[in-house]
């Protein structure tokens, strides 16, 4: 019996800022997005190795009214674009809204969907038929970190972004840090290739 048979299918989950695209306070404007070194590869990696690949990001810019949770869609509608023309793709975005302290109307409030919360993970898996167990999350900052672990993932940090700030509260124990997340696609992806779960090889890191 092949061992992943009536198992859901694993999943990448990735931040966005940081992560995949330069970081930019705020960030909605089409002329502002530019991929990160090596991310576009990576991604196309995590295809090829048969990850469900999601985005999973807190736009409390939306709660605080610099721009309308259409003007992500758009955004992320020219990422897609930019990705299939390189061959790769993001199979899903996940996007939370609020501020528990800032905001406008029902954006302002406590919610389950903002990372280090779980939910925007959580929703995925029930959507999805993902297995957490064998699924990653890649961020650059401890809220990632946090999301990933109370939603059963492993959790890995990139230094990119806020990554080598985070990397100084969050121990190698708790993250394996990789340089970009090219770096992080080659571990994931070697860990898939010789059958082995997310868990093994997890401690310690290549950048400690």
């Amino acid at each position: 019996m092949n061992r992943d048979e009536g198992r859901g299918r694993p999943a990448v989950f990735l931040d966005r800022d940081g992560t995949v695209n330069e970081e930019k306070n705020y960030l909605y404007r089409i002329e502002d997005f530019q991929f990160l070194p090596g991310a576009v590869e990576a991604i196309a990696q995590f295809n090829r190795a048969g990850f469900a690949v999601l985005v999973v990001t807190n736009q409390s810019g939306v709660a605080r009214g610099y721009y309308s949770l259409a003007e992500v869609a758009a955004l992320h509608e020219h990422l897609s674009r930019r990705l299939a023309a390189a061959g790769a793709r993001v199979d899903g975005f996940y996007v939370c809204p609020h501020h528990p302290a800032a905001g406008q109307g029902d954006y302002q409030r406590l919610c389950s969907c903002r990372k280090g919360e779980p939910g925007l993970l959580l929703q995925a898996a029930r959507e999805r038929g993902l297995d957490l167990s064998r699924s990653y999350m890649i961020g650059d900052k401890e809220s990632d970190i946090e999301a990933g672990e109370r939603a059963g993932c492993t959790p890995l940090l990139v230094l990119t972004g806020y990554g080598r700030t985070t990397a100084q509260a969050v121990t190698p124990q708790r993250a394996r840090r990789f340089a970009d997340l090219k770096e992080a696609a080659e571990h994931v992806c070697a860990l898939a290739r010789q059958g082995r779960d997310p868990s093994h090889g997890n401690k310690g890191s290549v950048h400690d």
